[in-house]
Parts: structure tokens; sequence; C-alpha cells
């Protein structure tokens, strides 16, 4: 356990204009911001929810690897989506991942996100405490 406050970038454009850290670890808690499948300023996966949500759990857990964290250390998901005919897409990708570790989960559907090409946005929030 630490009592230090550690921010990552993952240099989304968007981090600048808003002004937010993609993951920021405070004490034993990482949290994770809402993550899309942009990767700069591409779309991966547009029309496809669940590409989409792969690709943004990928970028979660290149957040995650910084602070040395993988999917085990998720305790919370949230997943947001535009669509109630995505939940299955959504609901298969984010089974492949966490299947096994069994994080308490949100899922939402909402009214939309800045770019309409985005069909799902994610965010986790982890714990690293005491190794086993």
């Amino acid at each position: 356990m630490t009592g230090e406050v550690r921010r990552v970038q993952s240099g989304s454009p968007w981090e600048e204009t808003i002004g937010f850290a993609r993951a920021v670890a405070a004490g034993d808690r990482v949290s994770v911001s809402g993550t899309t499948s942009f990767k700069g300023r591409v779309l991966y996966g547009e029309g496809d929810p669940y590409e989409q949500t792969k690709v943004a759990f990928g970028h979660v857990m290149e957040a995650l690897a910084e602070f040395g964290l993988g999917a085990e250390a998720v305790i919370r998901t949230r997943m947001y989506l535009t669509h109630a005919r995505d939940v299955d897409e959504v609901s298969r990708a984010h089974k492949e991942l966490f299947d096994s570790v069994r994080p308490a989960a949100t899922l939402l559907v909402v009214e939309g996100f800045v770019d309409p090409r985005i069909l799902v946005e994610v965010e986790v929030e982890a714990f690293r405490g005491a190794p086993e």
C-alpha cells in the first residue's frame, strides 16, 4: 500500500482538452477514466460494439499495466453503451476478459457520446493490495 498519488496519461487528445489522466492510483485503488476505442484520433471498430469494447478494455489494461496490474486486480467495471441492442456483444467482450475475475459490473444505456460513432465507453477500478 502506498500513500502517493500517481497519474498515467495515454496521449489521448481529450486528456489535454479536458484536463484529466487516463488512470490515477491513490493508495490501494487505481481508477481508470472512461475509455473508448479511439487511439489518437482514429476510432477502431467503427460500427462494431464487440470490437469497440475489446479495444477500449485493451486501452484500460495498458493503463493498469503501468501500475503492474492486470485483469485480476479489477474489482469494478462500468460499461456505457448507446444502444440496448448491443448489450450481448458488449457483454461477450467483457466476459472474455473478466470471466475468471468476476468484478462488480454496471452496464448502462446512455443518450450518446461526444462522437456519435462511439458505441461503448468503459471504465474500471482496480485494487493493488498486498500480494497473495
